[in-house]
């Protein structure tokens, strides 16, 4: 008499359950890594759109007649990535109202920005450094994004109340 072992028919389910209990932490896995990359990314667009803001700025004085049609562009520049507002944000959730520039004429007053914007004195090593004597003063221009707040991607992380720190940027204005 021939006996024929039942063990394989009995293992034959175990594959699908043990593939059911490690996919659903695979799954949260790879979607809080989609999160985190999207936080990333959008914290860098809205860096760069920072810098660009405050480089264009940088190239005017606030003494300039046309600085309060620079600084419109600028604001445009930072949210939309042209001068013209033309077309969507650079990231959904990005306005004008929480883009702030601060210069010599309008500087903010949060503790964490600069204490002055203009007459800021500059030492090089060449004009005074080590004298302690000032070698001359710039202008200062900022460009920030207060609290913008993070849009995820997938609503059951509960992270649609997260918002990012200032994302600031400070250039020398010319002279």
């Amino acid at each position: 008499m021939k006996r024929h072992s039942s063990f394989p028919n009995r293992m034959r389910g175990s594959a699908a359950v043990e593939f059911a209990i490690v996919l659903i932490p695979l799954v949260l896995l790879v979607a809080g890594v989609a999160e985190y990359g999207r936080a990333i990314y959008q914290y860098e667009a809205l860096t760069k759109s920072t810098r660009a803001a405050a480089r264009y700025l940088s190239e005017y004085l606030p003494t300039d007649a046309a600085y309060p049609t620079y600084k419109s562009e600028a604001l445009c520049l930072a949210v939309y990535g042209n001068t013209g507002c033309a077309g969507t944000a650079l990231v959904a959730g990005l306005t004008t109202q929480i883009v702030l520039i601060c210069d010599s004429l309008s500087p903010c007053t949060d503790p964490s920005d600069p204490p002055q914007f203009g007459n800021v004195a500059t030492y090089d090593s060449n004009n005074g450094a080590n004298s302690g004597v000032s070698s001359g003063s710039i202008s200062l221009v900022e460009v920030k994004i207060a609290g913008f707040p993070y849009s995820p991607i997938l609503p059951f992380f509960n992270l649609a109340g997260l918002k990012f720190n200032n994302i600031v940027t400070v250039m020398r204005q010319v002279s």
